[in-house]
């Protein structure tokens, strides 16, 4: 079993490895921060009747059209994590060439072929 740390009081698990280290360094120095923004994201988790799969692709999507690319590689890794198949994550991408562009569909999807 893979070695737990904590941040802040709330322990982090093996798949932290991923989270970029200036994540780490901004929960270590603004861990009530940190811990408000997990509380206020399972609230909005919890707010309706989507499974976390659907959630994490569209908070993909989102990352996608906003240009954050750290932000696409988490929700991308955790709808993987949650049972999203290639297919699904590709039509996603796919689904945001009309909202955001042409350009950015191509970026997201390259961004996720590192996922693959």
């Amino acid at each position: 079993m893979a070695k737990k740390k904590t941040i802040g009081r709330r322990p982090v698990s093996s798949r932290s490895a991923s989270v970029p280290r200036t994540y780490h360094r901004f929960a270590a120095r603004f861990p009530q921060l940190v811990e408000a923004h997990r509380l206020m994201t399972e609230a909005a988790k919890q707010s309706g009747p989507l499974d976390a799969k659907t959630c994490e692709l569209i908070k993909m999507g989102i990352a996608l059209g906003a240009g954050h690319e750290t932000s696409f590689h988490s929700h991308l890794r955790q709808s993987l994590e949650h049972g999203a198949r290639r297919s699904e994550v590709e039509q996603a991408i796919v689904l945001a060439m009309s909202t955001c562009g042409f350009s950015r569909a191509v970026a997201g999807w390259k961004w996720a072929q590192s996922h693959f």
